[in-house]
C-alpha cells in the first residue's frame, strides 16, 4: 500500500486526513440540484468532512469552487446525528446562511448516495443553523437519473406587505410590471424572501436587477433576497415561472424561496391547500430547474410546506490544503 493510500481512510462520510506531503486532503462531491437531466439544475459542492476547518476555510473553499452555495458537513456521534440530524453549514462565495434549500436537499442526497449507515434511508435529517429539516426520499424508479427528495421546512412567517412602486424602482421595473391582484409579500420559512409576483413571462424576461438599489432596499426592510414568480407558459409542464438575481448573477434553483412561494400562494388562494405546484427556474440561464411544492391550509394558517425535486451526482474529487493556512493564522490572531 502506497503512503497515499495509507494517509487516506475512509470514514462514514469520506476521507478527511493529512497526506504524506504534509496537506490535508478534503474530499467533496458536486450535484446538480433540481434537475431532471445531468447538466440542469442548481449545481452545489458537499465537502464529505469539514471538521478542523476554520470558518475563514469554509468561506475560501465556497469562493474557490465559485458555485451558488457550498455545504460542509460535519460528522458527529451516530446517536446525536439520530436525534438531531448531521450537522450541515451553507456558504455562498460570500456569507454563510442559516438555512437554504438546494444545499439542504442536495446535501441530504449526496448523504443518501454515500454515507455508510444513511445510504439509502427513507429519511435523513439534516442539523443546520435554523434548525433540524428532514428529507424524505422516493426510491429512484429503474433507468431514471438520481433521486427524488422532499424537505419539510418550517412553518412559514408572513411578514412585511411593500408597497409596490418601491418595489418596482428596486427591480428596475415599473410599477405596472408587478401583479395588479397580489400583493408584495415577505415570507420566511428560514430565510425572508420578498416575494414579487409578476405581470407576464413578459416582464419576466426581461427582468435584470440594478444591485445597488435592491440590495439597498432588501438591507431596509429586512428581506434576504427578491424572489419574482408569474403563471408558467402552459406548454411548460409547470405552474409558475420564477426568477432570483443576486450578487450580481442569477440563481438556477431556490428551494427556500420556493417555499416561501408556495406558502405565499396557498394563502393568497393561487393554489389550493395541498395541490402540488411545479415552479419552473433557470430557463434564462439554460440551468433548467424543476421545483416541486405543496403547503397546507388549515384553520387559517399555512403550514407543511414541502419542497422537492430530483438531485444528481455529477461529479467527485479532493482538495488539498496545506497543514496551516492564512485563514486559520488571522482567526487564530
Amino acid at each position: 500500500m502506497s503512503n497515499e493510500q495509507q494517509a487516506l481512510s475512509s470514514g462514514r462520510f469520506g476521507t478527511h486526513s493529512t497526506a504524506s506531503q504534509g496537506q490535508r486532503v478534503l474530499e467533496y462531491g458536486q450535484m446538480d440540484v433540481f434537475a431532471e437531466s445531468t447538466l440542469e439544475g442548481n449545481m452545489l459542492a458537499v465537502f464529505a468532512d469539514a471538521r478542523g476547518l476554520t470558518d475563514g476555510e469554509m468561506q475560501a473553499l465556497a469562493r474557490e469552487t465559485n458555485l451558488s452555495e457550498t455545504t460542509f458537513i460535519l460528522p458527529g456521534d451516530p446517536e446525536g446525528e439520530r436525534e438531531r440530524g448531521v450537522r450541515v453549514r451553507i456558504f455562498t462565495t460570500r456569507e454563510e446562511l442559516p438555512f437554504a434549500g438546494h444545499p439542504t436537499l442536495g446535501t441530504a442526497s449526496w448523504i443518501w448516495l454515500n454515507h455508510q449507515e444513511f445510504r439509502g434511508a427513507a429519511e435523513i435529517r439534516l442539523d443546520l443553523k435554523v434548525g433540524t429539516i428532514p428529507v424524505r426520499f422516493t426510491v429512484p424508479e429503474p433507468g431514471t437519473d438520481g433521486v427524488f427528495a422532499e424537505m419539510r421546512q418550517r412553518d412559514p412567517e408572513f411578514l412585511e406587505v411593500h408597497d409596490k412602486k418601491q418595489v418596482a424602482a428596486a427591480l428596475g421595473l415599473a410599477a405596472e410590471d408587478l401583479s395588479e391582484e397580489l400583493p408584495v409579500q415577505t415570507v420566511s420559512t428560514g430565510m425572508p424572501f420578498c416575494v414579487v409576483p409578476l405581470r407576464s413571462l413578459t416582464v419576466a424576461a426581461r427582468l435584470a436587477l440594478p444591485q445597488d438599489l435592491s440590495e439597498k432596499y432588501l438591507k431596509e426592510h429586512g428581506a434576504k433576497f427578491f424572489y419574482c414568480i408569474t403563471p408558467a407558459h402552459p406548454d411548460s409542464g409547470a405552474d409558475w415561472h420564477a426568477r432570483m438575481q443576486f450578487y450580481g448573477s442569477e440563481y438556477p434553483a431556490t428551494g427556500s424561496a420556493a417555499g416561501c412561494a408556495i406558502a405565499y400562494l396557498v394563502r393568497q388562494g393561487r393554489a389550493a391547500s395541498g395541490q402540488r405546484i411545479v415552479i419552473e427556474q433557470g430557463i434564462e440561464m439554460k440551468r433548467p430547474s424543476r421545483i416541486h411544492a405543496h403547503a397546507i391550509l388549515a384553520d387559517g394558517a399555512v403550514r407543511d410546506v414541502y419542497v422537492g425535486g430530483r438531485t444528481i451526482e455529477v461529479a467527485k474529487g479532493r482538495y488539498f490544503l496545506p497543514r496551516c493556512t492564512r485563514f486559520q493564522q488571522d482567526e487564530r490572531a
